[in-house]
């Protein structure tokens, strides 16, 4: 009797495992390698007349990591360890409030947001693209999914707080109309069984017609964390050729996001050093672009902190991995970091204003 009661003990665990990896093999999604974003509504400005245009990045982090937050996937994927795992209603809610009241205070010509859900448990499966649209009313709204996941099994052995269903990617918005939006899938992933679990990446290129007959190609991106650096290096690869080649067409090209690694040359303890622990954080190749393309960050702002516990301004390690690069026929006239302490999310907004030349 009791020998087939520890069988049977020993086996729903292993069932449980296998009718994951099942279901998450069958229901994985497989992004084109270029497809069309989804747009929710229309830019009421055909042309670009301005020479000076501005833009806002942000890493949303799902109104799910706050200041509150210490993130269980920082430490473990199999336990929560008593970390969340999802932010309590209140939380999230808290988030998302004051994620909406920047994004309306800000003003800017566009905005690049990442990491916004359009239904996820981790949410509460509130429609972020459709609270942000309301916000920015003539504004045209695209989406393009980078996290579409069934059921995200972690943390593994406790299925009872499963991370669940995500909906997510990037957002984009700005007044004026497109000639064309597409999303490009990111070369490299991680191998089976994580992969089917894990963003797909992504960017999303838009491109708007010029009064000077010239293109302005807007570059919302969000590369690969908690790799070894090998995925990073095959989409930096990827966007480098994209961005030469536009700017050979004659084109202006303003790429801007979450990199997940620094800019060049700046050190990823430069707000704290010395005070990294075991966290590393990689730079961006200082060859990868001719130097006549310019890196624009505030380096006096962190924009992104580690989740591991929750936010103490000056002991919690912050670092700078969201920034925006600029093509030579593009000058900066200003750029700052918009420090929030960490409130709403566990990155900060970057806002940059630039002349066409």
């Amino acid at each position: 009797m009791w020998k087939k009661i520890m069988v049977i003990v020993l086996l729903v665990p292993v069932l449980y495992i296998a009718v994951v990896l099942i279901h998450g093999t069958v229901a994985d999604v497989q992004p084109a390698a270029v497809s069309s974003v989804e747009v929710l509504s229309e830019g009421n400005t055909a042309e670009i007349q301005d020479s000076v245009l501005s833009f806002a990045i942000w890493n949303l982090g799902y109104a799910g990591l706050g200041e509150e937050s210490d993130f269980f996937y920082e430490k473990s994927s199999l336990f929560s360890g008593k970390r969340m795992v999802r932010p309590p209603r209140d939380i999230s809610q808290k988030n998302w409030a004051g994620i909406q009241n920047q994004i309306k205070n800000t003003q800017t010509d566009f905005w690049l947001l990442q990491e916004v859900d359009i239904a996820a448990k981790r949410s509460y499966f509130v429609d972020q693209m459709v609270g942000i649209q309301d916000l920015l009313p003539n504004h045209y709204a695209s989406f393009a999914a980078n996290y579409e996941v069934a059921r995200v099994p972690v943390p593994v052995l406790e299925p009872w707080q499963a991370y669940g269903k995500v909906e997510s990617g990037l957002g984009t918005f700005t007044k004026y109309q497109p000639l064309e939006a597409q999303r490009l899938q990111l070369p490299g992933n991680y191998s089976w069984p994580t992969r089917i679990f894990m963003l797909d990446r992504c960017a999303a290129i838009h491109r708007f017609a010029h009064a000077n007959g010239k293109e302005v190609v807007v570059i919302n991106i969000h590369n690969s964390a908690y790799d070894d650096g090998r995925l990073k290096a095959q989409q930096m690869d990827y966007l480098k050729e994209l961005f030469q080649q536009e700017y050979e067409k004659g084109n202006y090209v303003i790429a801007g996001g979450d990199w997940n690694q620094c800019p060049p040359f700046f050190p990823f303890d430069r707000f704290m050093p010395g005070r990294g622990g075991d966290y590393v954080q990689q730079n961006v190749d200082s060859e990868m672009m001719p130097t006549n393309w310019k890196w624009i960050y505030d380096p006096t702002v962190p924009t992104n902190r580690k989740v591991t516990d929750p936010f103490e301004k000056g002991n919690t390690f912050v670092t700078l991995i969201d920034f925006f690069l600029i093509s030579p026929n593009i000058r900066v006239k200003r750029a700052r970091g918009i420090d929030l302490n960490f409130q709403f999310s566990d990155h900060q907004p970057v806002w940059m204003q630039v002349e066409l030349l």
